[in-house]
């Protein structure tokens, strides 16, 4: 079986790859065709050049990798979400990525792609559904969750995926 190419941005040995719909608009975003760390100053163009849609995304995923709070990432050098989402979200020092790529089910990290019109859309083993927006697949290490946005992900289903994260999923990533 040929090994599907990872497009996105991250850390090359993420822990934990988001996998979502959508690219940013601005160049290189739209023809990125393999997994790209942040540089300095990357993010804030993002956003800046881009729909709000960008911010909230990239602040949610900054809040569930705070909430995880994993000793061997660098979360824990930052003073809170912000800080991690500013300073090391998405580097090549990070442990983790998000990627545009559909997921590579053989993949050893943890996988949780955002949208179920998303995960009805792309290939993925089978599901159980744990409520009306979260399922697992624990062979795999996937997690299907709402879109990186704070109406469908609040703070409270963050808390949630963490959890879901940390039960079902952490022990067997490490």
């Amino acid at each position: 079986m040929k090994k599907s190419t990872v497009v996105g941005l991250g850390a090359s040995k993420a822990r934990l790859a988001i996998y979502i719909a959508n690219r940013p608009l601005n160049a290189p975003y739209p023809s990125l065709n393999t997994l790209q760390p942040l540089v300095a100053g990357e993010l804030q163009n993002i956003v800046a050049n881009n729909s709000n849609h960008w911010r909230k995304a990239f602040n949610v995923f900054a809040k569930i990798l705070w909430q995880l709070k994993w000793p061997e990432l660098t979360v824990n050098t930052a003073s809170c979400w912000q800080d991690y989402r500013d300073n090391h979200l998405l580097k090549a020092h990070s442990r983790e990525a998000l990627l545009f790529s559909p997921p590579d089910i053989q993949a050893s990290h943890i996988k949780i792609v955002t949208g179920k019109t998303y995960a009805a859309a792309i290939a993925l083993p089978p599901l159980t559904w744990l409520d009306a927006h979260f399922a697992v697949n624990t062979q795999h290490k996937l997690i299907v969750c709402p879109y990186l946005d704070y109406r469908q992900l609040s703070n409270a289903r963050i808390v949630t995926l963490g959890l879901l994260i940390s039960e079902h999923l952490q022990e067997s990533a490490v």
